[in-house]
């Protein structure tokens, strides 16, 4: 028996395969969310503002302070707290981000503290805030297996970070540049990377982490720089890009050794900051999570998986293309095959 237009993924160790199969669907409703009522947390006015003035002057006539500053209705008005209607699911995501920092129990009681009076009771409360960080992992876990799935089979050659200077960039126009020059890499030269913006813990700068597939011909020079890092308080040597250097501010580039595990590892970094920050990854166009091919019965170790639906493959199996065999699994007969997300 012989399985065709398997989905096939490498996990980092086996090439595991997943038959196709149909069954019918039917579209979900999405339910309906009651919008609720909620107060803007602002800070405090400055004292320029007239509604400052009246709060911070008790010994001062509040009839005055109207007349010159405000028209009655307009001092009606500043004395009214701003809201905002939204669903209880969009308010936990405010809340979630808000308490990032803090540890999953203590950030899990503030959410359920300030959403407990949108609820008949604290019971009600608990278990929405429950529910939905059982969300929020099941998210986190498809996740983190996407990103694995895409890079085991991306050939990443390269760990890259890049950092602007503030002589060339803002905030602003580093992350929209960089994100410029990553497409144009990717579409003229047919680079692949995905990666993740993380801001450092002690100066709170932005910069890029990423994994990227450079195919030979690198762009620029790749020149070596000994230089002191601040946060292991010792002097290092890199690997930096002229061409990054000039229009950024700094690059770092360490190729990937597979004896080294460094793709484990840099992966193991990528997970651990979004498993802690929720920051998004970012991935370049045509970046596959699986490739399309008929497998044959003699290429099949065992089925696996939850009611044995996945196959497990030899390490040397055949690829087939509807009929045409493509050769045996290999980084170039994998380039050839049709992919799919």
């Amino acid at each position: 028996m012989s399985y065709s237009e398997t989905k096939v993924y490498f996990d980092g160790s086996h090439y595991i395969a997943i038959p196709h199969t149909t069954r019918p669907t039917k579209k979900r409703t999405k339910p309906i969310e009651e919008d609720i009522i909620v107060e803007e947390n602002e800070g405090s006015p400055s004292l320029d503002e007239p509604s400052a003035l009246i709060t911070q002057a008790s010994n001062v006539d509040l009839e005055n302070i109207k007349d010159k500053s405000l028209s009655q209705p307009e001092f009606e008005s500043t004395q009214k707290k701003k809201v905002k209607s939204m669903t209880k699911k969009q308010l936990f995501e405010e809340l979630y981000i808000k308490y990032i920092d803090l540890k999953k129990k203590d950030r899990k009681n503030k959410i359920i503290e300030e959403m407990k009076g949108f609820f008949e009771d604290y019971e009600k409360a608990k278990s929405f805030v429950e529910k939905n960080f059982d969300r929020k992992q099941r998210n986190l876990i498809c996740r983190r297996v996407r990103m694995c799935r895409k890079a085991n089979l991306a050939n990443f050659n390269y760990f890259c970070t890049f950092t602007y200077d503030d002589k060339l960039h803002t905030e602003e126009t580093f992350k929209k540049k960089l994100r410029t020059s990553f497409r144009h890499l990717c579409e003229r030269r047919n680079w692949k990377y995905m990666g993740v913006w993380e801001r450092a813990p002690n100066t709170n700068r932005l910069h890029f982490h990423g994994l990227f597939n450079i195919p030979k011909g690198m762009i620029g020079e790749l020149i070596q720089v000994e230089d002191y890092d601040t946060k292991a308080q010792r002097m290092q040597t890199s690997f930096q890009s002229t061409y990054f250097n000039e229009r950024f501010g700094r690059s770092d580039f360490k190729e990937i050794d597979e004896n080294e595990n460094r793709l484990g590892n840099a992966l193991a970094y990528l997970m651990k900051y979004i498993e802690k920050t929720g920051e998004k990854i970012v991935y370049s166009k045509g970046l596959p999570q699986y490739f399309i091919s008929d497998i044959m019965d003699d290429d099949i170790v065992c089925t696996i998986g939850q009611e044995d639906k996945k196959l497990l493959l030899f390490d040397d199996f055949n690829c087939w293309d509807e009929g045409c065999l493509m050769g045996k699994v290999s980084p170039e007969v994998i380039e050839q095959m049709r992919k799919s997300n």
